[in-house]
């Protein structure tokens, strides 16, 4: 049976290098060239021949360690179908298939997130040089991917101590120091890990600092300095037997003066404010590690939060914001045989989403309980033929905000089923055929911090609904991989406040398809990715301002990855091109335009000292040819200049990389 993939500082760098030099000395392991082919990933998952994952999307190795000193642009840049907006890292929103991450489910070591926070700024902002893994389920979640996922979900995983010490090591470490020309961003960061009798310990941080960068017309982009602090903690237990206890904790913290709307560019006026965006999570997981027989249980308590406080805006106004989630899951994999597992279990889910303002006279928000009930079944009835079929049912409690304060604040309970069927068939040991169906409960979303302030009239909300459907082929031969699928999201009752108070539902839809074509040989891969997305809002074309919170208009956009291994100069040599096609949604107003097309290439090269086994040091050319552009999926690109000034990306931008393993 063939399954095939769906391709998819001055302190600071001083302390740090002399982290460098010390270890150089106990270098001892020869460095190794990461995979670009996302195949390599899936194979590790345990999960990754499910039905379900079949239209999943896997970051490669190599793109996760590129990424590192960058930001999640970086983390996704190889991926047409994951669009990310924004040149700072307080302001890129991610867009699956033109659809906001806001409808779908994201965890974070087994920790669901509350991606509610302020609409311009990022509930999103994770740190690259933190991820082990990630993973995007676009349109089809399974039942057991928890509560709200509309249109999907994404996973990602924190570096263990397995992924800093080699086999038989008890202590090991990797630093980087990176500095880029465009703003002159210097970055540094150190990870420690040590084990010992089943114990693990790892200890993460780094640091971030530079001045406004310029987009590639020479202009200055205000408020794009590098200010970014960010850790991890992870402590952890595994016996002989395969128990495993692992408590996580990490910190990103992101301080500076921005535009008083970080997600827009530089405007006329002297329009700044500081900006505090805190985020924290916390996770407490056991798993049991018997992957055979009916006894596989797991269990997850975390908890989310992120803050964003704007201490003083040009009006004299002092803000503080909290969304927050905490969250447990318990489950158990019932293992039929090798290739058939039902998984079954609960969770429950309480978030938050709260402001206290001078413009509030106090604290207000909403809030809501969700407990559910889930049953995942994963079978493979054939040796050709895949399937995946889920069922969960919710039971939520909602709060709304109680602007007055007076403990009459609008109360809600509502429930609703959701449903998921997947299935794949190898028609040939070369071509396979899929196709999936999802029909989701979202019940009531929490809305806007930096929007509680006015009372509003809750009688029009609705509970919110997804249908997702995917079909799709995947082709394998050789050295080649081809891959397509049409897909269509629709989500009801999407949540909406009108200026005058009124909270009620609008209907959002994307449609289109993804394309990816991927070639290997002995000493390299190359990848090209293509998505198409076009979205509608209550039936008709819609510009970013009504699409907000639902998506974006993608367009076409394109993605190109290559790299090749010169194993006689230890040379590793590369490049990728970012591209969108010109865009007309089919809004026509004054103020609205196509959106502008763009291609950026970016080159690349990393070297590896033969006499020194764990260093290497890469150096990047991004947007070559310097050229003024702002990203698709960024904020308001179909808008005139007059109307709304977009966050163009940096112009070129040089930056040198040395990563040390020892």
């Amino acid at each position: 049976m063939a399954r095939t993939s769906n391709i998819r500082l001055s302190g600071l760098l001083c302390s740090t290098a002399l982290t460098l030099i010390a270890a150089s000395t106990a270098l001892a392991e020869e460095t190794e060239v990461l995979s670009l082919d996302p195949i390599v990933v899936k194979q590790r998952d345990p999960g990754g021949n499910a039905a379900d994952r079949a239209t999943s999307v896997y970051v490669a190795d190599a793109e996760i360690e590129r990424a590192a000193m960058g930001d999640l642009k970086d983390l996704f840049a190889g991926i047409a179908s994951v669009s990310v907006g924004g040149g700072i890292p307080i302001a890129q929103k991610i867009f699956v298939n033109g659809v906001d991450m806001l409808n779908l489910a994201v965890q974070v070591d087994g920790v669901s997130q509350n991606n509610r926070t302020f609409h311009h700024v990022s509930a999103n902002a994770f740190d690259p040089g933190l991820m082990k893994s990630v993973r995007v389920d676009p349109g089809i979640a399974p039942a057991d991917a928890g509560p709200r996922a509309l249109a999907g979900r994404v996973v990602m995983e924190t570096i263990d101590a397995e992924d800093i010490l080699e086999d038989g090591e008890t202590f090991g470490g990797q630093s980087r120091l990176s500095y880029s020309s465009n703003g002159g961003t210097a970055q540094g960061s150190l990870t420690l890990a040590a084990r010992n009798r089943g114990f693990e310990i790892l200890g993460y941080v780094k640091r971030a600092i530079g001045d406004s960068y310029d987009d590639g017309a020479g202009n200055e982009v205000t408020g794009s300095n590098a200010n970014l602090t960010a850790g991890l903690m992870k402590f952890a237990y595994e016996s002989d037997q395969g128990d495993r206890v692992e408590l996580s904790l990490q910190q990103a913290e992101d301080n500076e003066r921005r535009n008083i709307r970080p997600n827009f560019g530089p405007s006329s006026g002297a329009d700044f404010a500081s900006y505090l965006t805190k985020r924290r999570i916390a996770s407490l997981r056991y798993e049991n590690g018997n992957e055979t027989g009916l006894w596989d249980p797991s269990v997850v308590l975390g908890f989310s939060e992120i803050n964003v406080d704007r201490p003083l805006d040009p009006w004299g106004d002092s803000t503080s914001t909290s969304s927050q989630t905490y969250s447990f899951t318990l489950k158990n994999d019932f293992h039929l045989s090798d290739n058939n597992t039902i998984t079954a279990g609960v969770d429950y889910q309480k978030r938050e989403s709260s402001v206290n303002a001078t413009w509030t006279n106090g604290r207000t928000g909403e809030e809501s309980k969700n407990i559910g009930i889930f049953a995942q079944a994963r079978l493979e009835p054939t040796d050709r033929l895949s399937v995946s079929a889920g069922l969960r049912y919710d039971w939520q409690d909602f709060t709304g905000q109680d602007f007055a304060q007076t403990g009459t604040a609008f109360t809600g309970d509502v429930s609703g089923a959701s449903g998921n069927l997947s299935v794949v068939y190898d028609v040939t040991d070369s071509l396979s055929l899929r196709a999936g169906y999802s029909n989701v409960f979202g019940g009531y979303d929490l809305e806007d911090n930096f929007l509680f302030y006015r009372s509003w009239d809750y009688s029009d909300l609705r509970a919110s609904r997804a249908k997702n459907i995917v079909i799709g082929a995947d082709w394998q031969r050789g050295n080649w991989t081809l891959g397509g699928e049409l897909f269509k999201t629709n989500i009801d009752n999407v949540r909406s406040v009108s200026r005058s108070g009124i909270v009620s539902g609008d209907d959002f839809e994307s449609k289109g398809f993804n394309f990816s074509a991927t070639y290997g040989w002995d000493r390299g891969f190359a990848r090209f990715t293509m998505n198409k997305s076009d979205v509608e809002f209550n039936g008709g074309a819609a510009e970013s301002f009504y699409l907000v919170d639902s998506g974006t208009p993608v367009g076409e956009v394109l993605a190109f990855e290559v790299q090749h291994e010169i194993t006689s100069m230890n040379l590793l040599v590369g490049g990728s091109i970012e591209a969108a096609l010109s865009n007309d949604n089919g809004v026509s107003e004054s103020y609205t335009r196509k959106q502008p097309g763009y291609n950026v290439l970016n080159l690349f090269a990393e070297y590896s000292p033969p006499a020194l086994d764990g260093l290497t040091f890469r150096a990047g050319i991004d947007n070559v040819f310097d050229k003024q552009y702002a990203d698709r999926a960024t904020y308001g690109t179909e808008y005139t200049s007059d109307a709304v000034s977009t966050l163009n990306e940096p112009g070129r931008n040089i930056t040198v990389v040395a990563t040390l393993k020892f």
